[in-house]
């Protein structure tokens, strides 16, 4: 697990916006696995701005959400569909058809489930899948108690994270209590994992993913077990961690390495 430990909010979005700018660079074809929330909204914005100043194309992109809520179209303004399109879709050069979100209005949840599974893996698997975390260290809607091998399912939702989400929606207005999520195994089978956290709120779930045990109690504590997770957080997000300078020193370490490798392939 890569711990990259920057300054604020902007310099998070602009280091994983980085990294996804070059996996496209290099495999235009990429698969991408996607989030909502707040988190990835200026990682998303300085994708839009790559793609419009020609930097990038996502003409053979084919992307995957994480989750959706169960029980709204995709029409609706608070399902994650619609967050999707408006925050990214919209604004790139993307194939709406080759851009996937779970089914929230699916007949058949369970079979919606296996079917996304099955078109997963149809595609080779995902390239890059980006993730935000919850306070109580949900990744996508994989609530504490998940299982760490699980696959797309129905979940529900914990009162923490009906809370958190509250916001979005107007007061009075139906929420879900119930959502499609891809399962922390799903997860786990991408071969890059980029999570983004911001903010001291997060800092009690970063330091139980980074630091604490391997526990179902914790998701997101499942990427220790993954072979390329990068784990990029501003310094309100990283307080509680106990060895904090310790991995600053070793992504420095990294990055004069990589700087090194970059000169002897360049000359």
């Amino acid at each position: 697990m890569q711990i990259v430990i920057l300054r604020d909010s902007a310099e998070v979005a602009e280091y994983g916006a980085n990294l996804i700018i070059n996996q496209l660079k290099r495999k235009p074809d990429s698969v991408l696995g996607l989030a909502t929330g707040s988190t990835p909204v200026s990682l998303y914005q300085r994708l839009v701005a790559a793609n419009q100043a020609g930097a990038i194309s996502f003409a053979g992109v084919t992307s995957f959400n994480l989750d959706e809520y169960l029980g709204l179209e995709g029409s609706h303004p608070q399902s994650y569909r619609y967050f999707m399109n408006s925050q990214l879709f919209d604004a790139i050069d993307i194939n709406k058809a080759n851009t996937h979100v779970p089914p929230g209005d699916a007949e058949d949840p369970t079979a919606a489930c296996e079917a996304y599974e099955a078109q997963i893996q149809a595609t080779g698997g995902i390239d890059i899948q980006l993730l935000g975390i919850g306070r109580n260290g949900h990744i996508g809607f994989n609530e504490p108690s998940s299982g760490l091998m699980s696959r797309t399912r129905v979940k529900t939702l914990t009162q923490a994270t009906i809370e958190d989400n509250a916001r979005f929606f107007a007061e009075g207005e139906y929420q879900p209590h119930l959502s499609i999520t891809m399962g922390i195994g799903t997860i786990l089978d991408a071969k890059k994992v980029l999570l983004l956290a911001t903010g001291e709120s997060k800092a009690d779930a970063i330091r139980a993913a980074v630091e604490g045990a391997l526990s179902a109690a914790c998701p997101a504590s499942a990427l220790q077990l993954h072979r390329d997770a990068v784990l990029v957080i501003d310094e309100a997000a990283a307080s509680k961690l106990a060895d904090k300078d310790f991995y600053k020193h070793i992504e420095a370490e990294n990055q004069l390495l990589q700087a090194r490798l970059a000169a002897l392939k360049a000359g």
